[in-house]
């Protein structure tokens, strides 16, 4: 069975109600919310392929690296309560599967298309026309513009990016977080939130979908992942060659293991 498309809908839905739930409540309702977040992301799992359960934990682990680095030790962002919510390293699964079902909900052009448009028009907005300057956002919207050129597996980035992009609009909003004005111990000036933020997701997706077949085949599976060699060319040549199940090739042509 593989990944349903009604997950573009349902995970981003839920993930709404999430982060407004979130802004009513103190530390301990916010505890129950991550154990029924940790709930919901094991049930939407639970019917889809090894691999593509190993992609979702994958990004959940190297997400959950990047959110500690980047709220509680460097303090580009912080949360309502200035904590790290238990919610937070589950909801990063449920957004890479709801990036993952966009992709094969609409033609992959389109996403790869309006990706990179809003991208682009929010990256040069940022620096130009919002009332807040974003220049960090800006230097962050190339990689995922490359990304998104380069990669065979741009649609799934689009889709994650589109999901990302609304709920940090949408979490900005509502207060669940809030991006600092500048980068702390650089002065760079950067938006709430900033245009770029997609780019850091981006780098949770690639190392996730080279790190899922080794997470595989250590749990017992049966596929057998590729033996990195120094002659098997650079990391994105690599990023280039893979493609992770569940999504589609600029051009409309799935994966094998695409999912429906």
């Amino acid at each position: 069975m593989t990944v349903r498309r009604r997950y573009a809908l349902l995970l981003p839905a839920y993930l709404a109600a999430l982060l407004a739930l979130d802004t009513q409540v103190t530390l301990g309702p916010q505890l129950a919310l991550g154990a029924l977040t940790f709930a919901v992301l094991a049930a939407a799992l639970r019917p889809l392929p090894p691999l593509v359960r190993a992609q979702a934990l994958g990004v959940v682990l190297f997400a959950t690296v990047g959110e500690v680095t980047g709220s509680l030790v460097w303090g580009v962002y912080h949360y309502r309560l200035h904590n790290l919510p238990l919610f937070i390293p589950p909801a990063h699964g449920l957004v890479y599967l709801s990036g993952v079902a966009l992709s094969r909900s609409v033609r992959a052009r389109v996403v790869v298309w309006t990706a990179a448009i809003g991208a682009a028009g929010w990256g040069i907005a940022g620096v130009t026309v919002l009332p807040r300057l974003d220049v960090a956002g800006a230097f962050g919207v190339p990689l995922l513009l490359v990304f998104l050129w380069r990669s065979r597996s741009r649609a799934t980035y689009a889709g994650v990016f589109l999901v990302v992009a609304a709920l940090e609009l949408y979490g900005t909003s509502i207060g669940t977080w809030r991006w600092a004005a500048t980068l702390p111990g650089l002065g760079v000036a950067d938006g709430n939130p900033p245009s770029g933020v997609a780019s850091g997701y981006v780098w949770f997706d690639v190392m996730a979908l080279l790190v899922a077949p080794w997470l595989v085949y250590v749990a017992g599976g049966t596929l057998k992942p590729k033996r990195w060699t120094r002659s098997s060319g650079a990391l994105l040549s690599s990023i280039r060659r893979s493609e992770p199940i569940g999504t589609m090739s600029a051009s409309g042509a799935s994966s094998r293991g695409s999912v429906t």
